[in-house]
């Protein structure tokens, strides 16, 4: 709800599978939280992802009972964004519209951008609805 813990571009041939999920969460999403939100490990964790077959694979749903982060459950027949991500995704591409880009870098760069520019109140409201 304040804002982005972690942003993991995924390059263009990368195969998403359980293990890389899990290796995201355990060596990048775990470092980034001690980083920006210290204190927060300790406190607890309330976690969402959504109902990708990835995310609801044993060796990912294993390493989140490890960490004791509480797992907010995903509706069964939802679509498969997260809801905050109806929030986040249309303001971000406001930002992003009509721009042409050369390499992966340049997407990567210009949505860190995207990001980065986005107002607190955007990360409020999408977790408030």
């Amino acid at each position: 709800m304040n804002g982005v813990i972690l942003r993991w571009p995924i390059l263009i041939g990368t195969t998403i599978n359980a293990q890389y999920y899990k290796k995201v969460l355990q060596d990048k999403l775990r470092l980034a939280i001690r980083k920006k939100r210290p204190g927060l490990l300790e406190s607890g964790i309330l976690f969402h992802h959504d109902n990708a077959t990835v995310h609801k694979a044993r060796a990912v749903t294993d390493v989140l009972a490890g960490y004791k982060w509480e797992l907010l459950e995903h509706p069964r027949y939802s679509p498969d964004l997260a809801p905050c991500d109806f929030h986040l995704f249309p303001k971000m591409k406001e930002q992003l519209r009509g721009q042409r880009f050369e390499t992966e870098q340049d997407i990567i760069q210009a949505t860190k951008v995207a990001i980065k520019n986005l107002d607190k109140c955007s990360y409020v409201t999408a977790f408030k609805d």
